[in-house]
């Protein structure tokens, strides 16, 4: 007994003593945590962690949860309430919402926010209330309302239609739902409007008018035309500009149109737009659907008023006369509506080839439009002959020019053949001269052989700008409109007088083509004697040796002034001598196509342009060259271009030795001379006598213009006496006085005080510049000329 006693008390003590030691294989909080996590690392635990770190909690509890949840919030909530409420990160909350909506055909997710059908349920049986209360609603009112979108409040409306809500959905707007009631209304009350309705009315301010529902009205409205219930129609369909016309009217509409085409022949659009229909073009159609009609922008017309047309087309072609189609036509036709019945008429008709319409109306026959021609013949041929004696280089065309070629050539060697003979005979003749040894035999030889390809290709670049010369030339006119107008006035008495102006506007070009025709005949006939007035190669080569020698003799003057003042000395000289050499050249070769002119000097740099465009292609590249040179300023160019020239012609320039320049300097001075002693104009004699002394001094020609005459003087500074200075100095003076003085009196004279007089002291000084020019004009005189008879006896 008491061994048993000791074991008891020493179990005890055993007890005791584990119950207060430590247990050495307890786990921490920290290796909780580790383990869990390395167990879902593995995928051996599924679990969430809580945002504040306390808790695990599983997916299917956050499901359960979440179900709770919904079903706490009345079977709507958000998800973001349900992350705040589960204290679970949201990527976990919205994808278990997402499962349970996948799962649970019940529960769909919208916007973020859970909904099961025991919400649609309650909010369906909210909309039924709505409804039964005011007839009609809209799911753009329950989308502001209940926060949710229109096609999915659409859809889940539609399905509850007919058991938790009572009405029906509008078959063209699936945003309306009627209740039976407010569709009888709505029909009762269109019933009854548009029975009422007597003329077209539009459909939209009936709508606005009484409040009705569009797409409903427009259904209804439908319905009740097509079963005819309302006798009427519709105009222009679904849209803003829809018109209800009623059966009464359109009857009374129609008959009006069916008379006013009947009686006129024709409907004005703009009409039928006033009696109230929208689309006038398209009624017509709809209405006159076996009818030909021709619709025109401001009308249609019938095929009557398209049959009288054409009746009196016809006419006027078998009579050989004209017809005004205006009392015809209708008022409210615009020209081109005018234009396009016309031409359908003469389509109709077949006499398009047979007449021709003037201005809009007009219709003439080609008869007589002969007829009018044919009463111009006799002034065409006297006008032709006035037009060939005072200009026949205008009248040539290349036709004319290759025809007169065939005519010449049938009775003369030809131009190439005669050429060659001159050289031959030259070259001859000036071998002889140079064994002789006279020094005046000097002759320029230019190389044919070697500038042969390259005047080919200058020819062809000129072909380009004379090609484009000949086409801009204008052709000779006979008569201006006016002019053929007064003319038929007076032969075609019965025509009124706008007919006489579009038929005068029509014959210009026939009448001017005519008169080229007859230009060219009359020409040809009068110009084949002039061939006999053609120089000879050595008149010619004489003339031309001698101005091309002066311009060499003018240019080496040119060079003892500065840059600038040789410019405007080379333009001077250009205008003036240079263009007379290129003058009788042009005339020379002219004269071989019956185009040359008894004076050369009157031809003007367009009468030049226009021969040398008509010139073969041979002799057209170096003359245009040589033409265009004139415009330059380069008197280097001209002598260039001056030796090729004469090489067309086929003759050699002369080069002028001392004895001849000496010769020329005498003669230009002795003509100088002359024009000073008859100078009266003060200016006129300043000039003379600054070119008279710079070749005294400098012992060479000058042509300056007069703008040069102050360069002039100025190179005389030093090479002539002081006081002869002095007095050159003021005369100049006085003169450049003078001219202020003239010009300032024309611009008055221009101005708008026309009768204004110059002041007194104007009037002094103008006549103190008058006596005093008068004064010392016989000393400038005397003393240039006295430099004259110095230099001719120093000679």
């Amino acid at each position: 007994m008491a061994a048993d006693w000791e074991e008891i008390r020493r179990l005890a003590a055993d007890f005791q003593r584990a119950q207060f030691s430590e247990t050495v294989q307890r786990l921490s909080e920290r290796n909780c945590i580790e383990i869990i996590a390395k167990l879902v690392q593995e995928k051996r635990l599924d679990v969430v962690h809580t945002l504040d770190g306390k808790e695990y909690i599983t997916p299917a509890q956050i499901s359960r949860e979440i179900r709770d949840e919904l079903y706490v919030h009345g079977g709507r909530i958000n998800i973001v309430d349900l992350q705040q409420i589960l204290n679970v990160d949201w990527v976990h909350v919205e994808n278990r919402a997402s499962d349970i909506a996948k799962t649970d055909r019940g529960v769909q997710l919208v916007l973020g926010q859970l909904i099961d059908n025991s919400y649609l349920d309650r909010l369906a049986e909210e909309v039924n209330d709505k409804l039964q209360e005011a007839g009609m609603i809209s799911i753009a009112e329950l989308c502001k309302a209940y926060d949710l979108p229109g096609d999915f409040l659409s859809e889940e409306l539609s399905k509850r239609l007919g058991t938790l809500v009572q009405g029906q959905m509008d078959q063209y707007n699936r945003g309306v739902i009627f209740t039976p009631a407010f569709v009888a209304r709505h029909r009762a009350r269109i019933r009854g409007l548009f029975t009422a309705v007597t003329r077209p009315t539009p459909v939209s301010s009936l709508i606005g008018t009484f409040g009705f529902q569009e797409h409903l009205l427009y259904s209804v409205l439908e319905d009740m035309v097509n079963a005819g219930r309302l006798k009427g129609s519709v105009v222009g369909g679904r849209q803003d500009k829809a018109v209800y016309v009623p059966e009464i009217y359109a009857r009374t509409q129609n008959s009006w149109v069916d008379a006013f085409l009947q009686q006129n022949g024709y409907l004005e659009l703009d009409a039928l737009s006033r009696l109230g229909i929208p689309d006038p073009s398209s009624y017509i159609r709809k209405r006159f659907r076996s009818s030909r009609l021709l619709f025109l922008r401001a009308a249609c017309v019938g095929p009557v008023l398209v049959e009288q047309v054409e009746a009196s087309v016809e006419e006027a072609v078998s009579s050989g006369t004209w017809t005004d189609l205006q009392p015809l036509l209708p008022s409210c036709l615009s020209s081109e509506d005018m234009g396009m019945l016309i031409s359908q008429a003469l389509r109709n008709a077949g006499v398009q080839e047979s007449c021709c319409l003037l201005g809009a109306t007009v219709v003439v026959s080609h008869k007589f439009i002969n007829s009018c021609l044919a009463l111009f013949q006799d002034a065409m041929q006297q006008k032709a002959q006035k037009e060939v004696k005072s200009s026949p280089v205008f009248l040539i065309t290349e036709d004319d020019l290759k025809q007169a070629s065939v005519l010449t050539e049938s009775s003369a060697p030809s131009k190439k053949e005669k050429r060659e003979a001159e050289r031959r005979k030259k070259a001859s003749e000036g071998g002889g001269g140079r064994s002789g040894g006279g020094g005046n035999a000097r002759e320029i030889r230019t190389r044919k052989t070697k500038k042969k390809g390259r005047r080919e290709e200058d020819s062809d670049e000129d072909s380009g700008p004379s090609q484009q010369a000949r086409s801009k030339q204008p052709d000779a006119v006979f008569m201006a409109p006016d002019e053929i107008q007064a003319v038929l006035e007076q032969r075609l008495s019965d025509c009124p007088e706008d007919v006489l102006s579009e038929l005068a506007e029509h014959l210009v070009r026939p009448l001017n083509r005519s008169y080229q025709d007859v230009l060219r005949s009359v020409l040809l006939s009068s110009s084949v004697p002039a061939a006999g007035r053609k120089q000879s190669v050595k008149e010619l080569q004489e003339d031309v040796s001698t101005l091309y020698n002066n311009v060499r003799l003018f240019e080496k003057g040119a060079r003892l002034f500065s840059e600038d003042t040789q410019v405007h000395i080379a333009r001077h000289l250009l205008k003036t001598v240079c263009s007379d050499v290129a003058n009788v050249l042009v005339n020379f070769l002219a004269a071989d196509l019956l185009m040359s002119v008894e004076d050369p000097s009157s031809i003007t740099s367009e009468v030049r342009l226009k021969i040398v465009s008509k010139l073969p292609e041979e002799t057209r590249g170096p003359l245009m060259k040589l033409h265009n040179c004139l415009n330059g300023k380069s008197i280097e160019d001209f002598l260039s271009n001056m030796e090729a020239c004469a090489e067309v012609c086929g003759f050699m320039l002369k080069k002028g030795d001392k004895k001849k320049e000496r010769q020329a300097l005498f003669l230009h001075r002795q003509a100088l001379s002359a024009q000073l002693q008859a100078a009266e104009d003060p200016a006129l004699v300043l000039h003379l006598s600054s070119v008279l002394l710079f070749q005294a001094v400098s012992h060479c020609m000058l042509q300056a213009p007069g703008r040069c005459v102050p360069h002039v003087l100025g190179s005389l500074t030093g090479r002539i006496p002081a006081e002869q200075q002095q007095l050159l100095t003021s005369y100049q003076s006085l003169v450049v006085k003078q001219l202020v003085s003239q010009a300032q009196s024309r611009k008055e004279d221009r101005g708008q005080d026309l009768d204004r007089d110059l002041d007194q002291e104007e009037q002094e000084e103008a006549r103190s510049v008058r006596s005093q020019l008068a004064a010392l004009t016989p000393q400038v005189k005397a003393l240039v000329l006295s430099q004259r008879k110095t230099s001719v006896n120093e000679d």
